[in-house]
């Protein structure tokens, strides 16, 4: 469903500046139309951000003047409601520029709404009030920059032709905090295993045994025997003299293991602190209190 906001400012400025914030709010270019000018003369042009016409309108013949395509597209857009229609035509006349912007959504038209009430656009209803009394009194009113009032944006479903326009008033925002509770992994510490090798000397008793050939003479003097006869000859004899030694070598075995892993343990903890909201509060005035006050102010 498609809705049509369209908003009239007096000065050129605060219509291009709303124009702005509409882009940056994420409004297609397109979609925005923005016409300059006095519409009650020749002299009025469009300069718009999307392809349409003056005024926004989406057609002009050639021998149409500015004034009867703002009156034209304002009948379209009214076509249900020809006081409205001349209204918004009569109040445009004076304007300096007019916004005119597609929706897609009733949220979006009412946030185009917004914008343009905060950059000042006029409001229809109280301005054609003011051109009313003018005319019943014989003033002159040449231009709406002569006139102050609230703003106005007029939002029209162009799907079935129902008029939703908003009128001009405060909005008071009623802001409350809400509590989100999440939860985030942090660091408390941990442990760094770091491996090294250390020398350390060791020392073991070990008893060795060595040989040692020994030879000794003895002078004698006897008879040669039969055994000394066979021995009588040339001849070697070898002692082989033998000893032990220290052999060294290692051996690596495990002797310890170091297991590294996590505990994990779960806890409750509550959350407290405090959120804001804003309360307004709603006191009516009646008017018969002022009146009172005030002829009580007189008597006396």
């Amino acid at each position: 469903m498609n809705y049509t906001v369209v908003g009239i400012f007096d000065s050129k400025n605060e219509a291009r500046q709303a124009m702005n914030e509409l882009i940056q709010n994420g409004f297609v270019e397109e979609n925005i139309d923005m016409s300059e000018g006095r519409y009650n003369d020749d002299s009025a042009q469009t300069s718009t951000a999307g392809q349409t016409t003056a005024a926004g309108s989406t057609s002009s013949s050639a021998n149409e003047g500015i004034g009867d395509s703002v009156s034209n597209f304002f009948s379209n857009l009214f076509s249900d409601d020809n006081t409205r229609a001349q209204n918004y035509t009569n109040v445009a006349r004076n304007s300096e520029a007019i916004l005119t912007v597609q929706a897609d959504s009733q949220e979006r038209a009412q946030q185009v709404a917004e914008i343009f009430d905060r950059y000042g656009s006029v409001d229809v209803d109280e301005r054609s009030t003011q051109y009313q009394q003018s005319s019943q009194t014989g003033g002159n009113l040449t231009g709406a920059s002569n006139l102050t009032g609230t703003s106005d944006a007029s939002i029209n479903n162009r799907t079935n032709s129902s008029e939703t326009a908003t009128t001009g008033g405060s909005t008071i925002p009623v802001i409350e905090e809400e509590l989100r509770v999440g939860k985030r992994e942090v660091q408390h510490g941990g442990v760094r295993v770091r491996s090294h090798i250390v020398e350390k000397p060791v020392e073991e008793h070990l008893r060795l045994r060595e040989e040692r050939v020994i030879v000794n003479r003895h002078p004698v003097n006897r008879a040669v025997t039969d055994a000394d006869m066979n021995n009588f000859k040339e001849g070697d004899f070898e002692i082989t003299e033998r000893g032990e030694e220290a052999v060294v070598s290692k051996q690596a075995r495990v002797v310890e293991e170091i297991e590294i892993g996590k505990q994990v343990e779960e806890r409750d903890e509550v959350v407290r602190d405090t959120v804001r909201r804003t309360d307004v509060d709603v006191q009516e005035i009646k008017d018969d209190v002022n009146r009172n006050a005030n002829s009580t102010r007189t008597g006396s």
